[in-house]
Protein backbone atom coordinates (compact mmCIF):
# COMPACT_ATOMS: atom_id res chain seq x y z
CA UNK A 1 0.00 0.00 0.00
CA UNK A 2 2.96 2.93 0.89
CA UNK A 3 4.19 1.86 -3.16
CA UNK A 4 0.63 2.85 -4.04
CA UNK A 5 0.79 6.17 -1.59
CA UNK A 6 4.07 7.11 -2.80
CA UNK A 7 2.87 7.63 -6.07
CA UNK A 8 -0.16 9.44 -5.00
CA UNK A 9 1.61 11.37 -2.24
CA UNK A 10 5.12 13.62 -1.70
CA UNK A 11 6.13 11.29 1.29
CA UNK A 12 9.69 12.92 1.81
CA UNK A 13 7.97 16.37 2.27
CA UNK A 14 5.24 14.46 4.16
CA UNK A 15 5.93 11.59 5.75
CA UNK A 16 2.60 10.16 6.40
CA UNK A 17 3.81 6.85 6.18
CA UNK A 18 6.25 6.87 9.08
CA UNK A 19 4.01 7.35 12.27
CA UNK A 20 5.89 8.78 15.51
CA UNK A 21 9.21 9.09 13.70
CA UNK A 22 10.51 12.52 14.63
CA UNK A 23 10.29 13.96 10.81
CA UNK A 24 6.38 12.52 11.78
CA UNK A 25 5.57 14.17 15.15
CA UNK A 26 7.49 17.69 13.77
CA UNK A 27 5.08 17.80 11.07
CA UNK A 28 2.49 17.21 13.20
CA UNK A 29 3.12 20.24 15.20
CA UNK A 30 3.31 22.51 12.69
CA UNK A 31 0.08 21.82 11.42
CA UNK A 32 -1.26 22.00 14.90
CA UNK A 33 -0.06 25.43 15.71
CA UNK A 34 -1.02 26.46 12.19
CA UNK A 35 -4.47 25.37 13.74
CA UNK A 36 -3.59 27.58 16.59
CA UNK A 37 -2.55 30.77 14.67
CA UNK A 38 -4.63 30.56 12.02
CA UNK A 39 -7.51 28.24 12.18
CA UNK A 40 -6.14 25.87 9.35
CA UNK A 41 -3.40 23.92 7.80
CA UNK A 42 -2.65 23.89 4.45
CA UNK A 43 0.04 21.15 2.55
CA UNK A 44 1.05 22.64 -0.50
CA UNK A 45 2.07 19.78 -3.14
CA UNK A 46 0.57 17.21 -0.25
CA UNK A 47 -1.16 15.36 -4.22
CA UNK A 48 2.17 14.56 -6.43
CA UNK A 49 1.75 16.15 -9.94
CA UNK A 50 1.31 12.80 -11.75
CA UNK A 51 -1.55 11.72 -9.37
CA UNK A 52 -3.22 15.58 -10.27
CA UNK A 53 -3.01 14.75 -13.59
CA UNK A 54 -4.49 11.84 -13.32
CA UNK A 55 -7.06 12.27 -11.61
CA UNK A 56 -8.30 15.79 -13.72
CA UNK A 57 -8.20 13.47 -16.81
CA UNK A 58 -10.29 10.93 -15.01
CA UNK A 59 -12.93 13.47 -13.48
CA UNK A 60 -13.16 16.58 -15.63
CA UNK A 61 -15.47 14.51 -18.33
CA UNK A 62 -16.48 12.53 -16.00
CA UNK A 63 -18.28 15.86 -14.15
CA UNK A 64 -19.21 16.93 -17.56
CA UNK A 65 -21.49 14.23 -18.01
CA UNK A 66 -22.27 12.11 -14.36
CA UNK A 67 -22.55 15.63 -11.78
CA UNK A 68 -25.45 15.92 -10.39
CA UNK A 69 -26.01 20.03 -10.33
CA UNK A 70 -27.30 21.28 -6.98
CA UNK A 71 -29.13 24.80 -7.08
CA UNK A 72 -29.87 25.82 -3.41
CA UNK A 73 -31.16 28.56 -1.55
CA UNK A 74 -30.31 28.07 1.71
CA UNK A 75 -29.09 30.15 5.30
CA UNK A 76 -25.84 29.66 6.56
CA UNK A 77 -27.12 26.79 8.93
CA UNK A 78 -29.16 25.11 6.22
CA UNK A 79 -31.96 24.91 8.60
CA UNK A 80 -35.47 26.19 7.65
CA UNK A 81 -35.76 27.55 11.17
CA UNK A 82 -33.17 28.59 14.17
CA UNK A 83 -34.94 28.40 17.63
CA UNK A 84 -35.25 31.36 19.06
CA UNK A 85 -34.56 33.74 15.93
CA UNK A 86 -37.36 35.24 13.40
CA UNK A 87 -37.22 34.45 9.83
CA UNK A 88 -36.12 38.00 8.98
CA UNK A 89 -33.30 38.24 11.57
CA UNK A 90 -29.62 38.99 9.40
CA UNK A 91 -28.18 35.81 10.76
CA UNK A 92 -31.17 33.71 8.59
CA UNK A 93 -30.77 36.02 5.23
CA UNK A 94 -30.99 33.64 1.98
CA UNK A 95 -27.83 33.23 0.13
CA UNK A 96 -27.53 30.84 -3.00
CA UNK A 97 -25.13 28.03 -3.77
CA UNK A 98 -25.10 26.70 -6.69
CA UNK A 99 -22.19 23.33 -7.70
CA UNK A 100 -22.19 20.37 -9.60
CA UNK A 101 -21.01 16.79 -7.35
CA UNK A 102 -19.58 13.37 -8.11
CA UNK A 103 -20.35 11.58 -5.17
CA UNK A 104 -18.31 8.92 -3.75
CA UNK A 105 -19.87 5.73 -5.45
CA UNK A 106 -18.35 7.34 -8.95
CA UNK A 107 -14.90 7.49 -7.37
CA UNK A 108 -13.92 4.24 -6.57
CA UNK A 109 -11.38 4.03 -9.73
CA UNK A 110 -9.56 6.71 -8.44
CA UNK A 111 -5.98 8.02 -6.16
CA UNK A 112 -8.26 9.84 -4.44
CA UNK A 113 -10.46 7.12 -2.74
CA UNK A 114 -7.19 5.10 -2.29
CA UNK A 115 -5.88 7.99 -0.37
CA UNK A 116 -9.23 8.38 1.37
CA UNK A 117 -9.21 5.02 2.43
CA UNK A 118 -5.40 4.77 3.39
CA UNK A 119 -5.40 4.75 7.58
CA UNK A 120 -2.11 6.49 7.88
CA UNK A 121 -3.78 9.62 6.79
CA UNK A 122 -6.59 9.66 8.91
CA UNK A 123 -4.15 8.40 11.86
CA UNK A 124 -2.05 11.83 10.92
CA UNK A 125 -5.21 13.97 10.67
CA UNK A 126 -6.32 12.87 13.85
CA UNK A 127 -2.91 13.72 15.44
CA UNK A 128 -3.09 17.02 13.88
CA UNK A 129 -6.32 17.82 15.43
CA UNK A 130 -5.24 15.96 18.42
CA UNK A 131 -7.89 13.69 18.56
CA UNK A 132 -7.86 9.18 19.87
CA UNK A 133 -9.32 7.74 16.50
CA UNK A 134 -11.08 9.03 13.42
CA UNK A 135 -13.18 6.77 10.98
CA UNK A 136 -14.51 6.51 7.37
CA UNK A 137 -17.81 7.78 6.99
CA UNK A 138 -20.58 4.69 6.71
CA UNK A 139 -21.85 6.43 3.81
CA UNK A 140 -21.52 5.33 0.12
CA UNK A 141 -22.45 8.93 -1.02
CA UNK A 142 -21.15 11.55 1.17
CA UNK A 143 -17.86 9.94 2.15
CA UNK A 144 -15.58 11.53 -0.59
CA UNK A 145 -17.48 14.32 -2.88
CA UNK A 146 -15.50 15.96 -5.48
CA UNK A 147 -17.27 19.54 -5.78
CA UNK A 148 -17.17 21.60 -9.34
CA UNK A 149 -17.80 25.66 -9.76
CA UNK A 150 -18.29 26.36 -13.13
CA UNK A 151 -18.39 30.29 -14.05
CA UNK A 152 -20.92 32.01 -12.27
CA UNK A 153 -21.52 29.31 -9.55
CA UNK A 154 -20.09 29.73 -6.09
CA UNK A 155 -20.37 28.14 -2.19
CA UNK A 156 -22.10 30.15 0.08
CA UNK A 157 -21.01 30.59 3.81
CA UNK A 158 -21.98 27.75 5.75
CA UNK A 159 -21.07 26.05 8.46
CA UNK A 160 -20.35 22.06 8.48
CA UNK A 161 -21.86 19.16 9.85
CA UNK A 162 -18.19 17.94 11.44
CA UNK A 163 -15.92 19.16 13.47
CA UNK A 164 -13.29 19.86 10.89
CA UNK A 165 -12.98 19.76 7.20
CA UNK A 166 -10.54 18.26 4.80
CA UNK A 167 -10.19 19.55 1.66
CA UNK A 168 -7.53 19.02 -1.48
CA UNK A 169 -7.55 21.42 -4.24
CA UNK A 170 -7.70 20.03 -7.58
CA UNK A 171 -8.07 22.72 -10.21
CA UNK A 172 -8.13 26.60 -9.54
CA UNK A 173 -10.79 28.96 -10.84
CA UNK A 174 -9.51 31.02 -14.40
CA UNK A 175 -10.44 34.03 -12.30
CA UNK A 176 -12.08 34.34 -8.55
CA UNK A 177 -13.71 31.23 -6.33
CA UNK A 178 -11.70 32.14 -3.40
CA UNK A 179 -11.62 30.04 -0.35
CA UNK A 180 -12.53 32.50 2.71
CA UNK A 181 -13.42 31.63 6.47
CA UNK A 182 -14.19 33.66 9.55
CA UNK A 183 -12.57 31.20 12.07
CA UNK A 184 -14.34 30.53 15.30
CA UNK A 185 -17.45 32.83 14.77
CA UNK A 186 -18.96 30.87 16.88
CA UNK A 187 -19.07 28.57 19.65
CA UNK A 188 -20.45 25.68 21.44
CA UNK A 189 -21.79 28.00 24.12
CA UNK A 190 -22.59 31.03 21.98
CA UNK A 191 -24.04 30.83 18.67
CA UNK A 192 -23.04 35.09 17.88
CA UNK A 193 -25.90 35.47 15.27
CA UNK A 194 -25.38 38.86 15.83
CA UNK A 195 -21.76 38.26 14.51
CA UNK A 196 -23.05 36.09 11.63
CA UNK A 197 -25.30 38.81 10.71
CA UNK A 198 -22.60 41.42 10.13
CA UNK A 199 -20.09 38.62 8.64
CA UNK A 200 -22.83 37.52 5.69
CA UNK A 201 -23.52 41.24 5.67
CA UNK A 202 -20.32 41.65 4.41
CA UNK A 203 -19.34 43.66 7.47
CA UNK A 204 -16.80 41.71 9.23
CA UNK A 205 -12.87 42.82 9.18
CA UNK A 206 -11.99 39.34 10.17
CA UNK A 207 -12.55 37.45 7.02
CA UNK A 208 -9.81 35.97 5.69
CA UNK A 209 -9.16 34.82 2.32
CA UNK A 210 -6.84 32.51 1.04
CA UNK A 211 -5.03 31.72 -2.54
CA UNK A 212 -4.74 27.81 -2.70
CA UNK A 213 -2.46 26.07 -4.57
CA UNK A 214 -3.31 23.01 -6.68
CA UNK A 215 -2.08 19.63 -4.72
CA UNK A 216 -3.29 21.10 -1.41
CA UNK A 217 -4.73 19.38 1.48
CA UNK A 218 -6.06 22.20 3.85
CA UNK A 219 -7.96 20.88 6.99
CA UNK A 220 -9.99 23.69 9.51
CA UNK A 221 -12.65 23.37 11.89
CA UNK A 222 -15.35 23.82 9.61
CA UNK A 223 -18.29 23.34 12.07
CA UNK A 224 -17.85 27.03 13.90
CA UNK A 225 -15.53 28.49 11.20
CA UNK A 226 -17.86 30.11 8.37
CA UNK A 227 -16.23 29.33 4.91
CA UNK A 228 -17.35 29.76 1.50
CA UNK A 229 -16.09 30.01 -2.01
CA UNK A 230 -16.75 33.59 -3.94
CA UNK A 231 -18.59 33.36 -7.13
CA UNK A 232 -16.08 32.13 -10.16
CA UNK A 233 -15.47 33.91 -13.50
CA UNK A 234 -13.25 33.02 -16.26
CA UNK A 235 -13.68 29.73 -18.24
CA UNK A 236 -12.03 27.10 -15.85
CA UNK A 237 -14.28 25.73 -13.24
CA UNK A 238 -12.76 25.07 -9.51
CA UNK A 239 -12.54 21.63 -8.62
CA UNK A 240 -12.14 20.32 -4.75
CA UNK A 241 -12.00 17.09 -3.32
CA UNK A 242 -14.09 16.47 0.15
CA UNK A 243 -12.63 13.88 2.73
CA UNK A 244 -15.19 12.60 5.08
CA UNK A 245 -14.29 11.40 8.66
CA UNK A 246 -15.07 11.36 12.04
CA UNK A 247 -15.00 10.55 15.66
CA UNK A 248 -17.80 7.90 16.24
CA UNK A 249 -17.66 4.80 13.71
CA UNK A 250 -20.79 3.95 11.51
CA UNK A 251 -22.07 7.81 10.75
CA UNK A 252 -24.08 8.36 7.64
CA UNK A 253 -26.52 10.97 6.31
CA UNK A 254 -30.04 10.76 6.56
CA UNK A 255 -32.10 10.10 3.05
CA UNK A 256 -33.35 13.30 3.51
CA UNK A 257 -29.76 15.07 3.79
CA UNK A 258 -28.93 12.64 0.94
CA UNK A 259 -31.65 13.83 -1.22
CA UNK A 260 -30.91 17.87 -0.39
CA UNK A 261 -27.22 17.53 -1.03
CA UNK A 262 -27.13 14.83 -3.82
CA UNK A 263 -30.96 14.32 -5.13
CA UNK A 264 -30.51 10.67 -4.56
CA UNK A 265 -30.22 7.84 -2.01
CA UNK A 266 -27.81 4.92 -1.88
CA UNK A 267 -29.91 1.43 -0.32
CA UNK A 268 -28.12 0.49 3.38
Amino acid sequence: MTKLIDSIIDLEKYPLHNPNTVEWHQLVEQCRQSLKDRGMYELPGFLKPGALNESLVKLLPRMASESVEIRREHNIYFLDKVEGLSADHPALKKILTTNHTLCADQLTDTCLTDLYEWPNFRIFVAATMEIEKLHLMDDELARLNILSYRPGEALNWHFDRSEFTITLLLQRAEQDGVFEYRRELRTTDDPNYEGVGKMIAGNDPEVISVDIEPGSLNVFHGQNTAHRVTTVAGNVERMVAVFSLYEKPGVRFSDSENLGFYRRVKSK
